[in-house]
């Protein structure tokens, strides 16, 4: 899970393996799997980086092993 805040300043939890697309206009606009679309504080880049980050300990905790 990466740690992600709303518009309001509120921190919420986000599976990043349901994150379809990634959108920087005025805010931040994560579009889900689902279609859902969730709008966050933080930039495009530092979404990106959470989730790069997310799947490093996630392939780190796996011993570097692939399915």
């Amino acid at each position: 899970m990466i740690k992600l805040t709303t518009l309001k300043g509120s921190s919420f939890y986000l599976n990043p393996e349901l994150i379809e697309q990634v959108e920087e206009h005025h805010d931040t606009i994560i579009t889900l799997t689902n279609g859902k679309k969730l709008r966050v504080g933080e930039s495009a880049e530092e979404v990106a980086d959470k989730v790069m980050a997310y799947r490093k300990a996630i392939h780190s905790a796996n011993g570097g092993m692939t399915e």
